[in-house]
């Protein structure tokens, strides 16, 4: 898949070379998982200066609010620091701010979709598990990351696993395209 740059109006020499946000339905369980992993990630390969990396919730219960304790613990005790996070909601001006918008399960997927403004907007709205083609081997249905929210820290444990393993595969993704210096 080839992620087009659209304009980019932060401040700064160079603008990043790719711009990705992942949405879930209150933005303080998995969205802020994948948005501290992927962070990680593209820090790792040393790209953090050329990669902005976020999280939205689909509404807006939440907003202002710290990631759920139990994504702060499950982050922390993989290593992640996920402290400083504060939900937000995601608006209509995200689709112009971001190449991808990356969602956990179809319910999110089809309300972006039906959000979307424009044709490469909704294009630009993909599930998770999209990128990771061992996805059907967690503990989902091969499509969905499952909301944690309603169950145990054993489930955020097991929703951590997926979006570090997903995680990893939309980076190794893109990672071609950051080295040349392009995501078109």
């Amino acid at each position: 898949m080839a992620f087009e740059v659209s304009a980019f109006d932060e401040e700064g020499d160079t603008p990043p070379l790719f711009r990705v946000v992942f949405v879930c339905t209150g933005n303080i369980c998995r969205s802020p998982m994948a948005e501290v992993v992927f962070r990680a990630r593209v820090e790792e390969a040393g790209f953090g200066d050329r990669v902005v990396v976020g999280s939205r919730g689909t509404g807006d219960w939440h907003v202002g609010e710290h990631a759920d304790a139990r994504t702060v613990a499950a982050l922390q005790r993989r290593g992640y620091d996920g402290s400083r996070h504060r939900a937000r909601q995601f608006e209509a001006a995200d689709y112009d701010r971001h190449d991808l918008v990356v969602v956990f399960d179809r319910g999110q997927e089809r309300i972006l979709r039906g959000w979307a403004p424009t044709e490469a907007d909704r294009s630009k709205v993909q599930l998770l598990l999209s990128f990771d083609r061992d996805a059907a081997t967690g503990a989902g249905d091969g499509t969905d990351v499952p909301d944690p929210y309603y169950s145990d820290a054993a489930m955020f444990e097991t929703v951590l696993d997926m979006v570090e393993h997903a995680s990893t595969a939309l980076f190794r993704q893109i990672e071609p395209a950051l080295r040349q210096g392009s995501t078109t």
